[in-house]
């Protein structure tokens, strides 16, 4: 028997394939998507109204749906908001990222 073909047969056996990598998405974790109240709503218009007045720099913590489980994550931005898409609910920053603003759960100014 030829040396690679002896060895072949000592080679891992694999027989759940794709075992890892579903062990792997099962561990990875989620949150779920805190409700704000109407006040905590409000605070967050006035503030993103506040900073787009007066052309502040923010940090905005908005919610991130996961798209293979239910949850997601919440992703921390900064920069300037260069307008309000009324029509798609959403703030386009100044390098073009979009933040859909039923997402939003916190809004910070960086001076």
């Amino acid at each position: 028997m030829p040396m690679a073909a002896r060895a072949a047969q000592f080679a891992p056996f694999s027989a759940l394939t794709g075992h890892d990598e579903a062990i792997a998405e099962t561990a990875r974790l989620t949150t779920e998507k805190i409700e704000l109240t109407p006040e905590e709503q409000d605070r967050i218009s006035r503030r993103l109204t506040y900073a787009i007045e007066h052309h502040l720099q923010v940090s905005i913590t908005y919610f991130c749906p996961d798209i293979a489980k239910s949850g997601g994550s919440y992703t921390t931005v900064t920069g300037h908001i260069k307008k309000v898409d009324e029509s798609t609910s959403t703030l386009v920053l100044d390098n073009n990222q979009l933040i859909p603003v039923d997402t939003i759960g916190v809004v910070g100014y960086i001076m």
